[in-house]
């Protein structure tokens, strides 16, 4: 068995219980994505897989909105926006926070992580967390380069079978 979740979105056999699960037609849904402009060499490639999986899921062009921010650190107030904004099933936001010698880099994943999660709360909308915090350029590359196998595809992922589930027990 590996890590993470399984590509299959299915009940779980001998549960009586109403079980209700997403799945990843993205048509019709409106997306907002928030990108940290810090490490961008990464960060674009985050947006890139995102974006690519949306589109491969049935979102339209029209229906995914990306905004730019410096940093991950303001990523909260643009989140906070668009989620009271109303307009969107669902929030992506990307960022790559590498450690270095002081503890900036674990304050920034701290701080962020909570804020989007309260937002997420308030709002009662999908906020997808990948503000990706890692100890060097290695992992960084590891987990933001290569298409289907990145953070950002995996965000989009989750932001379409949560907003779906979001739709079901709404």
């Amino acid at each position: 068995m590996g890590k993470g979740i399984s590509k299959a979105i299915e009940r779980i056999e001998g549960i009586g219980a109403n079980q209700v699960v997403g799945n990843l037609d993205a048509s019709g849904m409106r997306f907002g994505i928030i990108v940290a402009r810090f490490n961008d060499e990464l960060t674009d490639e985050l947006a890139r897989s995102a974006y690519q999986c949306l589109e491969k899921n049935g979102a339209k062009r029209e229906t995914i909105d990306m905004v730019r921010v410096p940093g991950a650190y303001e990523i909260p107030v643009v989140a906070e926006k668009m989620a009271a904004s109303g307009n969107y099933n669902a929030l992506i936001v990307l960022g790559v926070v590498v450690e270095g010698e002081t503890q900036h880099a674990q304050m920034i994943i701290d701080t962020t992580g909570q804020s989007i999660l309260d937002i997420a709360c308030r709002h009662q909308l999908p906020v997808i967390n990948e503000i990706v915090g890692v100890r060097s350029w290695a992992q960084a590359e590891a987990r933001c380069l290569g298409g289907e196998n990145t953070r950002g595809w995996y965000a989009a992922e989750a932001a379409i079978e949560t907003a779906r589930v979001y739709k079901q027990i709404g």
